[in-house]
């Protein structure tokens, strides 16, 4: 039960349109590489280091306000970090060197962290915080289309110009944004939570191993969709063909979230959560035997089906496992973290000369490392939900 302003509809609503918008470079982010390798010339190690400063942008920016979100007013946080994002977007379109858009991707990342830290803990903030999250990773699947679609039909400049745009209508409900001013925006997980005092285990630890995890996860998303689109061109497939499928290919989340959920709903997420982690791992991997036209897409279609059926039960178990909701202001961070590592680890591999074999391989590892690290933080749960 709640009585909190955090389960009003114009609390739901702001807080998904802010988390779409603050994800919206990591779903376009296959669209970017290209744009700065096509328009701006950037070299493929160059790319991977931009788009780990802009997503390392987004961990840093997370874990302000998750230091902040207790002192400052969220609307003030919002405000301060909607004006950042909008004044480094629209800088990218007057700086085009790679050292001056290096710094602004970051500065942008950053704000957007804030943004999406506020967002996500806004929803997390509900009395029924994973059907939220259901809810948002729904949505993300129709954006991440979306952008796959149009970004690629816009030059470098409107590109960053959608992106700054993008967070105005903010500005126009920022007294939709909750406040937790008194005891009656304390939200009580009846239904998500598990009574954490009845546990022998000090919640803390588990839900900072899934967190770890979440980066690890991160890792191996972030360098996969940051390369899949120039490993695509490498192999010489055709680029109309890869461009139509990115798209079609991102709605297999909204399958992947579908399928979770009522997967979920029957066996809990611990069991599922590991088992898609290994097949992920594996999906990922297979591209290192070589890129044609029917590993592409078996490839491809599994990342997306996966990726979000992954989502679906890391935020769910967070969520369900910290009522306090420090936690859950905390997942863009991991995620911003792990989708900077991701990139420059893969960027690292391929000027060492590893080449995209190399770079699938280690989005492999990553997965099972994942998988280790769930493993441990359910066991130190005593139980599995």
């Amino acid at each position: 039960m709640s009585t909190s302003s955090f389960d009003r509809w114009q609390s739901l609503t702001v807080g998904l349109y802010m988390s779409l918008v603050g994800y919206a470079v990591l779903a376009g982010i296959p669209v970017l590489s290209s744009s700065w390798n096509n328009f701006l010339h950037f070299t493929e190690v160059q790319v991977g280091r931009v788009a780990g400063a802009d997503l390392g942008g987004l961990a840093v920016g997370a874990v302000i306000a998750s230091t902040l979100i207790t002192r400052v007013s969220r609307r003030v946080l919002v405000f301060a970090a909607v004006v950042g994002a909008v004044a480094a977007n629209c800088a990218c379109i007057f700086y085009s060197d790679y050292t001056t858009t290096l710094i602004l991707r970051f500065l942008a990342g950053s704000a957007s962290g804030v943004f999406t830290g506020i967002a996500v803990a806004t929803l997390g903030g509900r009395s029924s915080p994973t059907h939220a999250f259901n809810y948002l990773l729904f949505a993300f699947a129709f954006v991440q289309g979306a952008e796959l679609y149009f970004l690629p039909k816009l030059s470098m400049e409107g590109i960053y110009l959608a992106f700054g745009i993008s967070y105005l209508p903010v500005l126009l409900c920022l007294h939709w944004v909750p406040e937790p001013t008194d005891e009656q925006d304390i939200t009580v997980h009846s239904a998500d939570t598990p009574d954490l005092d009845s546990t022998h285990e000090n919640p803390a630890l588990p839900l900072m191993l899934f967190l770890v995890a979440m980066a690890f996860t991160y890792i191996n998303i972030g360098a996969y969709w940051t390369y899949i689109e120039l490993a695509a061109s490498d192999a010489s497939l055709d680029s109309q063909w890869v461009s139509s499928l990115l798209v079609w290919a991102s709605l297999a989340s909204l399958l992947g979230c579908f399928v979770a959920t009522v997967i979920s709903d029957r066996l809990g997420v611990a069991r599922p959560l590991l088992v898609t982690l290994i097949i992920q791992g594996t999906s990922v991997s297979m591209l290192a035997l070589g890129i044609n036209e029917p590993i592409f897409f078996a490839s491809l279609f599994s990342f997306n089906f996966l990726w979000i059926f992954i989502d679906v039960y890391q935020m769910g178990s967070i969520a369900r496992f910290d009522p306090t909701g420090r936690f859950a202001a905390l997942m863009p961070a991991a995620q911003g973290a792990g989708q900077m590592i991701g990139p420059n680890i893969a960027a690292t591999v391929l000027a060492f000369g590893g080449g995209y074999g190399g770079v699938f391989i280690m989005c492999g590892c990553a997965s099972i490392i994942a998988y280790l690290l769930y493993q441990a933080a359910f066991q130190r749960l005593s139980s599995t939900p």
